[in-house]
């Protein structure tokens, strides 16, 4: 079959993101026997147009759109994304009468919503580079999707339907991103390419959806396959790369094996890992990870407080974080340091312990990033702990636009303000208004051309201290 792949995912902020999902899609087509053609609408300035041209230009037998998220999880800037893609589905609809797939994370988060709501004609959940040839041999034959494992049916007069359990994780290596999409216009926007090294999440986090997209078994990815991976890009010349994985040191031994076979091959690359748990944060870790040549990781506590890291079932304790802070102290690995409020305990003293924290324990070198506010997602424990407390109504099937919790025990506007009043007194805070600064992207190509390296958050201090020169950070 002739397939075209399309890459919906647009969201810059706060630098755009390589789209690992659909090259590999698109590469396991390939090996299966297709002719797959990928459209990155990332860069486009017009994507209804941009798609309507490549429909014009050849015919496919299938259209396969990846979906990255739902909406980008803030309560202060909300975006929802699914009404965009529903007008994609739309345009393409009319340009061609071939079926339309989709797939992606988000699809295994809200299927049956997801697909309602666009009108596609089906939708691949779990692993794609398994599913996905399966279902455009199915296709091609003209044989019946609803006996496939990993496919969801839209059922013309009965909403949806979920064919037989998703297909479980098969492995497989980076892809050749240069075959699929342009690698220089991420490049010169300091994108990082995204590695990952393993699948499944062992954590009970009550508002977290990897356990969904991924499952709650683990799948580890041997680390000399990983090495070889990331040395043969590097030989290509990329230089960044950012692990992806859930947690990234969860296992721990998984994580120090990784970093013992980056390090021996001594490649000239940068690294880094927006997911490390303070709970398994050690010297030898810390070590290893400079060994391997990390130039960033980002802590992932959501904050310092006994009664909220219980309500959100983060499996450590304030302990535990302050510990952590000691051990980011004796050592060069650069530190993000993210924070989300309002989770279920949060009281007016618990948002301010989590704040001292911040201002005493982060060097001023490092970053800390807030959020005010959590998404609730179907099935997570938080929709359960939202329904108890009377705070969440909406059926399931009605929460695809953005719904947030913040616990009855705290104002939200008092508490916004405590959180923007920290930032506005410590140049090297953030928070996610930050993220909508038109300026960003420039800010990443102009970094690029003076020759920073990322990430560009070490930089926060005096970026800040610029734009608070130019009356632009008030």
């Amino acid at each position: 079959m002739n397939i075209l792949l399309i890459s919906t995912n647009r969201n810059a902020s706060p630098a755009p993101v390589f789209p690992l999902g659909a090259c590999l899609i698109a590469e396991a087509a390939d090996r299966a026997g297709h002719k797959a053609t990928l459209l990155d609408l990332m860069f486009e300035k017009d994507p209804a147009r941009a798609v309507s041209k490549a429909l014009k230009r050849c015919r496919y037998d299938a259209v396969g759109l990846s979906v990255r998220n739902i909406d980008n999880n803030s309560m202060q800037e909300p975006a929802y994304y699914i009404g965009d893609l529903a007008s994609l589905v739309r345009r393409i609809k009319a340009g061609t009468d071939a079926p339309v797939i989709l797939g992606g994370a988000a699809l295994s988060i809200m299927p049956q919503e997801i697909l309602r709501a666009t009108g596609a004609t089906c939708a691949v959940r779990g692993s794609g580079t398994a599913v996905f040839p399966r279902l455009l041999d199915r296709l091609s034959s003209g044989q019946p999707l609803d006996d496939l494992s990993g496919i969801i049916v839209q059922e013309r007069g009965e909403g949806t339907r979920v064919a037989a359990d998703p297909a479980t994780f098969s492995g497989g290596n980076t892809p050749d991103y240069s075959r699929w999409i342009d690698v220089n216009a991420y490049r010169s926007r300091l994108a990082t390419v995204p590695i990952q090294t393993k699948l499944g999440c062992g954590f009970k986090c009550v508002y977290c959806t990897y356990p969904t997209i991924e499952g709650e078994g683990r799948f580890l990815q041997d680390p000399g396959i990983t090495a070889n991976s990331v040395q043969k890009l590097a030989m290509s010349g990329f230089r960044d790369f950012e692990f992806v994985d859930s947690v990234f040191n969860a296992p721990p031994e998984h994580a120090l094996a990784l970093c013992d076979a980056l390090a021996r091959k001594q490649l000239p690359t940068r690294f880094q890992s927006m997911d490390v748990n303070p709970l398994f944060l050690n010297d030898e870790l810390l070590f290893a990870m400079e060994r391997a040549g990390f130039s960033g990781m980002g802590m992932t506590v959501e904050s310092a407080s006994d009664p909220v890291l219980s309500g959100l079932r983060k499996g450590f304790t304030a302990a535990h974080v302050h510990k952590a802070a000691e051990t980011v102290r004796r050592h060069n690995v650069p530190c993000l340091w993210i924070f989300m409020f309002g989770g279920p305990g949060e009281t007016e003293e618990t948002v301010q312990e989590t704040l001292r924290f911040a201002e005493k324990e982060i060097r001023p070198a490092d970053a800390a990033f807030f959020t005010i506010g959590i998404r609730i997602y179907p099935g997570t424990g938080l929709e359960t702990i939202a329904r108890k407390q009377g705070v969440l109504s909406l059926a399931p099937a009605e929460m695809l636009a953005p719904v947030f919790y913040t616990s009855p025990g705290v104002d939200p506007w008092r508490m916004e303000q405590q959180v923007r009043n920290s930032v506005q007194r410590h140049m090297n805070f953030l928070c996610a208004d930050s993220l909508g600064f038109p300026y960003l992207p420039a800010f990443h190509q102009l970094g690029c051309r003076m020759g920073l390296t990322t990430p560009l958050w070490r930089y926060t201090r005096h970026i800040r201290r610029g734009l608070r020169f130019f009356g632009m950070d008030e």
